[in-house]
């Protein structure tokens, strides 16, 4: 179980980067709280932390629950992929917007399996 803690820790250490990100450009791009548009590379910013928070609410139970009925250590490679492909989301979505498909694909990708094995580990412990 401690590697799920671990990847789940770790997937909310970067979400708390991003969310810093986010207060700190506010300034820089003169978008003041508690206003959510204005300068577009700060909207940019802005959807990076709100899409990855959007995926935190799937991953995490998905997560605990892979990992309860399936097995912590074959969730370590789902897990890992949700922060890679959050970080290739992250850096593509600020860069090019339109190329920001492959980190959201892994990240889609690694909540799927989490969740498809989740699913089935606990109807085979039920049944």
């Amino acid at each position: 179980m401690e590697h799920t803690v671990l990847v789940i820790l770790l997937a909310l250490l970067q979400f708390t980067w991003f969310s810093l990100r986010v207060g700190s450009a506010r300034p820089k791009y003169g978008v003041n709280a508690p206003k959510t548009t204005g300068d577009e590379q700060w909207e940019r910013l802005f959807r990076v932390q709100q899409n990855t928070m959007e995926q935190l609410v799937l991953f995490i139970p998905a997560m605990l629950a892979f990992s309860a009925y399936v097995s912590a250590l074959w969730g370590l490679l789902p897990g890992l992929v949700f922060i890679i492909g959050r970080q290739l989301y992250s850096y593509e979505y600020i860069s090019k917007p339109g190329s920001r498909v492959p980190g959201m694909a892994m990240t889609l990708l690694a909540n799927a399996v989490l969740l498809v094995g989740a699913l089935i580990g606990v109807l085979l412990k039920i049944f």
